[in-house]
């Protein structure tokens, strides 16, 4: 009997599913090139979708069931609790920065001076410097461009910002309008991508529910973190009358999403500098209020809401998180410990599935 018709229609059939498959990564390739303008914007929907699914269902369970009412209503809570103060803030941001700009240029905020204050009340600044090879005239130098320059990209985009309202109100309104088949659709994309991707119901569930476990986790607890840090830090400048509170505030919230050394990076400087002028008081309030308030909340929160819900060691959510700044700009305080979770959880489905047999092995050899 001649297989040779066999051999040939195997052969043909393999033929097609590889160039299927390679049309298929052709054709996926070519759409995530389509949507990437719209990263942002699409990353951020999905986002919302994820933290407001839960009151989604809620409202669903309430009477009767109406997707798309329970879908807006969810978003305009949303909108009301979080984009609304966040729009307030943004706005207040670049108007104290294009004000501290204009003191910069104009010389009212003289920083090489204040720097100079410093070296003059701790001349040990010095020698520590030297220790490591360090002119502290250069690094002066710098630090005023540096003030100057970011002062300056914020007054700059404060202008942009005015003149791209229409762009910005469109991505916000794409963003919104993605959320909301986020939420109403959400049940149905998760049934989809276990039917598309073959690794298994099982595990496609599993890496699922912690890809929204982390999600949820990280956005709600860094966040919330952050921003009781701003608030409090941006508060004890304003009791302080250090000025631009409202701007320093912005800054330490950006920088509390750094896990350990956020807000420190601002109050601690600014407290030397108080010393330095022989504002003790002041500095020792600053101190004080900086470790046992400020410090308190990222010691005490952030292990709660962060790191007890996505299951990650501390040192994990700071490296990862740091890393997710370097690679991702800020969306990295989510991918960062996403990415991380998501490596662990494979690994662990990978010993618990793939790597039995030693496990196995090793209860002969002692039986």
């Amino acid at each position: 009997m001649d297989n040779k018709p066999q051999i040939q229609k195997s052969e043909q059939v393999r033929l097609e599913k590889f160039t299927f498959l390679m049309m298929l990564v052709l054709v996926s390739l070519l759409f995530v090139l389509l949507l990437l303008p719209f990263w942002g914007a699409i990353f951020w929907a999905c986002i919302i979708g994820l933290i407001f699914s839960p009151m989604y269902q809620r409202l669903l369970r309430m009477g009767k069931p109406k997707p798309n009412l329970a879908a807006l209503a969810s978003l305009l809570f949303c909108f009301v609790i979080g984009i609304i103060p966040s729009l307030f803030v943004i706005i207040s941001f670049f108007r104290e920065g294009s004000s501290l700009y204009n003191r910069l240029k104009s010389g009212d905020f003289d920083l090489a001076g204040r720097i100079e204050q410093i070296q003059t009340a701790f001349p040990s600044i010095n020698k520590f410097f030297n220790r490591f090879d360090l002119d502290i005239n250069t690094i002066q130098e710098q630090l005023s461009d540096f003030a100057l320059t970011a002062s300056g990209y914020i007054a700059q985009n404060a202008i942009s910002l005015g003149q791209g309202t229409l762009q910005f109100f469109i991505a916000l309104g794409l963003m919104l309008y993605m959320a909301f088949f986020m939420l109403r659709d959400g049940d149905k994309i998760v049934e989809l991508l276990v039917r598309a991707l073959p690794l298994g119901d099982e595990r496609e569930y599993l890496l699922i529910n912690k890809f929204a476990e982390v999600v949820r986790a990280t956005v709600k607890g860094n966040l919330l973190v952050a921003a009781v840090q701003g608030m409090l830090g941006g508060f004890i400048f304003w009791v302080l009358d250090i000025h631009g509170a409202l701007l320093w505030g912005v800054v330490m919230t950006l920088l509390s999403l750094i896990p350990v050394i956020g807000a420190g990076l601002i109050w601690g400087p600014v407290a030397i500098y108080l010393f330095a002028i022989g504002e003790w008081s002041q500095g020792m309030i600053l101190v004080a209020f900086g470790a046992g308030v400020i410090g308190l909340v990222d010691n005490i929160l952030r292990p709660l809401l962060v790191g007890r819900d996505t299951k990650l060691p501390d040192y994990i959510v700071l490296l990862s998180t740091l890393g997710g700044f370097s690679l991702f700009g800020i969306n990295g305080f989510v991918l960062g410990p996403l990415v991380a979770a998501l490596f662990i959880a494979f690994w662990e489905i990978f010993i618990r599935e793939f790597n039995t047999s030693k496990s196995s092995n090793s209860n002969e050899n002692s039986a």
